[in-house]
């Protein structure tokens, strides 16, 4: 059965291509439109079969009205200029497929061999994470690279302070004036930072879909300042949170996201108390309620304030958080503003979390012991440093047991995780009402931005008046909210009909618990009237595709690391891959090395101090269901060879060599 993200025309001719004989797209000149793409394929296809053809016949393939129909106003679509695997894939489509995304966006991948469900096998218990320690003197090393770095700091700073006062001018008193940051307080950045800045906060320019265009710059400085040349490079992109490929420029979303502009705008310049609400609003907060499985939904303008504006709202003095030892900064910066007590877990340890509560509910509050006023249990669904997923439902059970309020972050999991992409409620199969809170992101998974809480009604009404987002942050614009509802929409899947399982309601109330079985299809009354999908998206067959591609590439990137003998930290079905590196210089040549590759450059994302522990160190991959079999294979060879180069093959499992786990990538995603 063709992919759905791989339409098929009516009755087409068999594929002619010759298995022994492909053609090769390094031999195809450049295309400026995505219509020369195709005629070369076409060309290609002919030529594979011993056929000539002149460039003027027409293709048969094509792809879809949103990306060739072009008016005076609208440019055509620039694809790369370069003939690598970043812009065509490596096995030509053949005339039976017809694909309606840009490649360089969406990679073309019509194998369905290369997709996996993403689900826990309720027979097996919740495997516990293990953590690799790496050989003892990469740890004597990776402190020794510290200590140098640290010490050379300070003789810099003692010599340049006396010989080179005008780079110091900013951090000593001048005129009366105290410095803003000290030069105790800005080393670390000054020191150990500044010599790797090259590897942070990179320009970028498009789509940052499966590829991104980097603008190329270069220091002369030591990283003081940057050059830029003016020049752009296309890189495989590795380091965009963008899991289900939704960030496209075109496509069902793109354009009901195009007619919103046209209907609203682009901002409600308001908060969301103070005139900034608007039906779309009123919609989405309906439809994320449905999606979510709960009874009702608030949507903020911000992920991060989504946490640290809420939680304020939830405990106040007196009040117990208890938090795992790796949560978001987001959930730390609430629990403080909260003025709540708060204490720690340690990480995904369910035996800790149970220790703990036994301590503090028999102890009361500090001093007078009395109870508390509530308890609050926070925790991520999905840990965005280590990949790791929660134990739902050992936390449920306690939950149960010692009558806590759960609350849970599922920024990185939902759209992500289970089989329907309802996130780790999903994946476990447990009910989400078992859950208080579920708090998440339209960042990651819905290619939009801000984020929601979700709970009883009662819950988000009190919040909507006491949280601060509501009357100090701007809402949600108009263009945003389409992405959500278009991208939501075609993850439940619209039901053209009403029926007894999803009935007719208006779009500004959530359904009430007896009128809804979750997960279930978005009824057509709940959207806009005016917003129209595409087949393939309103039927939700093209977001299934996304969902097990997403899952198919995370096991086997995480399979494939494991195998080549790397150490790595996370769930198989997280789409956060983290590789350790341990080493602050080999973190930094890992990311140069991965974007110096040629001919397809790699886009990584390198973590250190203070995000991590000072000697865990790592490149965190970020897998997206817009990679393709291909992209991953082109990763972990990239891994392979750089991993040999830093020595950072310290994993203690079997190894396979790299052409064996390409061979038997299948089998391997199938056995983790």
């Amino acid at each position: 059965m063709p992919s759905p993200i791989a339409l098929s025309p009516p009755s087409p001719p068999a594929s002619l291509f010759l298995k022994k004989k492909k053609s090769s797209l390094s031999q195809l000149p450049p295309f400026p439109t995505a219509t020369s793409y195709l005629s070369a394929l076409h060309e290609a296809d002919a030529r594979a079969r011993g056929q000539v053809v002149t460039p003027s016949s027409t293709p048969p393939l094509s792809i879809s009205s949103s990306l060739t129909s072009m008016s005076g106003d609208n440019p055509p679509i620039e694809l790369a200029d370069d003939r690598s695997l970043l812009t065509f894939p490596l096995t030509a489509p053949n005339s039976e497929q017809v694909f309606t995304t840009v490649h360089t966006e969406f990679g073309h991948c019509a194998n369905q061999n290369y997709r996996c469900v993403s689900q826990h096998d309720s027979g097996k218990p919740v495997g516990e994470h293990k953590i690799e320690e790496p050989p003892y003197y990469i740890l004597f090393t990776t402190y020794f690279s510290y200590l140098l770095l640290i010490i050379f700091g300070h003789l810099r700073d003692f010599f340049g302070k006396r010989f080179a006062k005008s780079y110091f001018t900013h951090l000593v008193p001048y005129n009366g004036y105290a410095p803003l940051n000290s030069d105790f307080d800005s080393f670390y950045t000054r020191r150990l930072k500044r010599r790797m800045d090259d590897c942070f906060s990179h320009p970028v320019t498009g789509v940052a879909g499966r590829t991104i265009l980097v603008y190329d710059r270069y220091s002369e400085d030591c990283n003081y300042t940057q050059i830029y040349p003016g020049t752009k490079t296309r890189a495989l992109n590795i380091s965009s949170y963008n899991y289900l490929g939704f960030a496209q420029a075109s496509g069902g979303c793109a354009d009901a996201v195009e007619e919103s502009i046209k209907r609203y705008g682009v901002s409600m310049s308001g908060t969301r108390l103070e005139g900034g609400t608007c039906d779309l609003h009123h919609t989405a907060e309906a439809l994320v309620a449905r999606f979510i499985g709960m009874e009702d939904a608030l949507i903020s303008s911000m992920g991060f304030a989504t946490n640290s504006t809420f939680i304020p709202a939830l405990v106040t003095k007196g009040c117990l958080v208890v938090s795992d030892e790796h949560n978001h900064a987001s959930i730390r910066v609430g629990v403080r503003q909260s003025g709540a007590h708060v204490r720690m877990f340690k990480h995904n340890d369910m035996d800790s979390l149970e220790a703990l509560l036994r301590e503090v509910i028999s102890q009361g509050q500090p001093r007078t012991h009395r109870p508390w006023k509530k308890i609050l249990v926070i925790v991520e669904g999905l840990y965005s440093m280590e990949g790791t997923m929660v134990d739902l439902p050992k936390v449920v059970e306690l939950k149960q047991k010692y009558k806590f309020y759960l609350f849970v972050d599922e920024a990185h999991s939902v759209g992500a995780l289970g089989p329907h992409g309802r996130g780790v409620t999903d994946y476990f199969n447990i009910p989400p009402r078992s859950v208080d809170v579920l708090m998440g992101t339209f960042t990651k998974s819905f290619g939009a931005a801000g984020g929601y809480i979700a709970g009883s009604k009662a819950l988000i009404n009190s919040l909507r008046l006491r949280g601060h987002s509501g009357p100090y942050a701007e809402a949600i614009t108009p263009p945003v909210l389409t992405q959500i509802v278009a991208s939501m929409a075609s993850i439940m899947g619209v039901a053209t009909a009403p029926n007894s399982k999803t009935p007719s309601h208006a779009p500004t109330a959530p359904s009430r618990a007896d009128e809804y079985t979750h997960p279930g299809m978005a009824p057509v009354s709940a959207l806009p009237s005016w917003l129209s999908l595409p087949p393939s998206l309103s039927d939700g067959s093209e977001a299934r595709e996304r969902i097990r591609r997403l899952a198919f590439n995370s096991r086997y990137l995480h399979a494939g690391l494991k195998k080549l003998g790397f150490i790595t930290y996370g769930h198989p079905f997280s789409p956060i891959v983290p590789l350790l590196i341990f080493n602050p210089g080999k973190m930094a040549s890992f990311a140069r090395m991965m974007r110096a590759r040629r001919p397809t450059p790699i886009v990584v994302v390198v973590v250190a101090y203070p995000a991590t522990p000072l000697v865990t160190s790592r490149v965190r991959f970020c897998v997206s269901g817009a990679h393709t079999k291909d992209d991953i294979d082109v990763i972990l060879r990239a891994c392979d060879e750089v991993g040999d180069v830093l020595d950072l093959k310290h994993g203690h499992g079997e190894r396979w060599p790299l052409e064996e786990i390409m061979k038997r990538s299948v089998e391997l995603v199938n056995s983790v």
